[in-house]
């Protein structure tokens, strides 16, 4: 006990977050595992076999947890519908506009509420889930549901809202004591654990003759290029020029302190994708678990059928959408050009306050652009050379973006914290050596 208390306490706070953080991943991966109380996974096994399209998509985001009906079915998404939700209000509510400006106890508040509504919406799925089951035909004469009745409906609701506020809770730790944003590394560690068993798929079907070395070779190169192109875009920014006052120093000589505010090329992340991917997931997770013989519901769904140009054509309009929406949920350009005002700073050429408001928002529309071509490029592209050109992808573009964006940020946050070892390290020195008094 002595050892593991000295090898924690010996580790800097870079190795704990980094420990924490994989910890996390691996009890959020056994509890991918654990299975729904009175469901027969086999038979909800053979409904996933050869599943693609969006409901593919959401059960390679949850890390096969869908098609095994574990307890973690719903994942994350319930919560990444309840903060669109709460985003969109908050953009268009002037009571919850007025209390994100209060800091971080509106944000606390916000927060909460949108923990409240993830929990409804999770109650709606997990209900719609469970009557699916139950109406699911037989597989061999074996159905999806053992016992149905109000008795297993009411505990599959509750292990399915507890396994969504259970992830939802592990996100939120992995945010606050790991490292990366929780939600994103958790979809991120889904699509890891399913890719071996896309790609072993794959050289399978190669090694039978259904693919041909050219194809794979082909897509090998395609993946290549669409991480090659996610990591330039997401490093790519618009640098501008700042400007603060002269400074006269003692021997007479002025000096021109002048810095450069960063503007990303992809400022919304992965978040866009991610948010339009989780509303185009809907319509297919109802399709596939709420059955309805209606002609208009069936049109409907027709209309959101995953490959179709009318799919395609909306999902590319959502990541615009959120790409853009995100963007203003990040940057708000009227408060960064009032902190250059109020600390002395300009951009040459531009007058402080509104113009350099104005200034900031055509740079950002300009560079948004560029970045939603790139998002659609990666996102879209993939599907139509998948369906329309038959390219038995084993990956899309939207996991890619995940998972080269995750790995991305986290690069960069875990070189924060080594820069900022460095400084404190220094600083120390410097404060051995009397050069600092404190």
């Amino acid at each position: 006990m002595n050892f593991i208390k000295n090898f924690f306490t010996n580790l800097s706070d870079l190795q704990k977050r980094i420990l924490f953080t994989l910890g996390a991943l691996i009890i959020y991966r056994v509890g991918s595992f654990i299975p729904l109380p009175g469901v027969n996974a086999s038979a909800v096994l053979h409904l996933f076999q050869g599943e693609g399209g969006m409901l593919g998509m959401f059960d390679m985001f949850s890390g096969g947890s869908l098609s095994r009906m574990s307890i973690l079915a719903l994942n994350i998404f319930p919560y990444i519908s309840a903060s669109i939700i709460i985003q969109l209000l908050t953009a268009t509510s002037k009571s919850l506009n007025e209390l994100r400006k209060e800091g971080e106890s509106g944000r606390i508040k916000i927060n909460q509420y949108t923990r409240y509504l993830a929990v409804l919406l999770a109650i709606v799925q997990g209900w719609a889930v469970v009557k699916g089951l139950e109406v699911m035909a037989p597989v061999n004469g074996v159905p999806a549901v053992i016992n149905p009745g109000l008795s297993f409906e009411l505990s599959a609701v509750i292990a399915l809202v507890g396994g969504t506020v259970f992830v939802m809770w592990l996100a939120e730790q992995i945010t606050a004591r790991g490292l990366g944003q929780g939600a994103s590394l958790l979809i991120f560690a889904g699509i890891i654990a399913e890719v071996p068993g896309g790609i072993a798929k794959m050289f399978s079907l190669g090694s039978v003759g259904q693919i041909s070395p050219a194809m794979i070779a082909l897509i090998i190169g395609f993946v290549v290029g669409i991480i090659a192109l996610i990591a330039f875009m997401e490093q790519a920014q618009r640098r501008i020029q700042i400007l603060y006052p002269r400074q006269v120093m003692a021997n007479g000589v002025t000096n021109t302190n002048a810095s450069y505010l960063p503007i990303k090329v992809n400022m919304s992340g992965v978040m866009g994708p991610v948010f339009a991917s989780s509303i185009m997931m809907l319509p297919a997770f109802l399709q596939r678990f709420v059955q309805s013989e209606n002609h208009i519901v069936q049109s409907i769904m027709g209309f959101f059928t995953y490959g179709t140009w009318s799919y395609m054509a909306l999902y590319t309009i959502l990541i615009i959408f959120f790409a853009y929406f995100q963007t203003a949920v990040v940057f708000n350009s009227e408060e960064t050009a009032n902190n250059l005002k109020n600390a002395g700073g300009y951009i040459p050429s531009v007058r402080p306050g509104e113009q350099t408001s104005k200034f900031l928002d055509g740079i950002v529309s300009r560079t948004t652009a560029i970045g939603v071509v790139y998002l659609v490029v990666v996102c879209v592209l993939p599907i139509i050379l998948n369906t329309q050109l038959g390219m038995p992808l084993a990956i899309g573009g939207t996991s890619v973006l995940i998972v080269a964006g995750v790995v991305l940020d986290t690069m960069n946050q875990v070189q924060s914290y080594m820069v900022a070892k460095q400084y404190s390290s220094v600083i120390k020195k410097a404060q051995k050596k009397g050069r600092f008094r404190v």
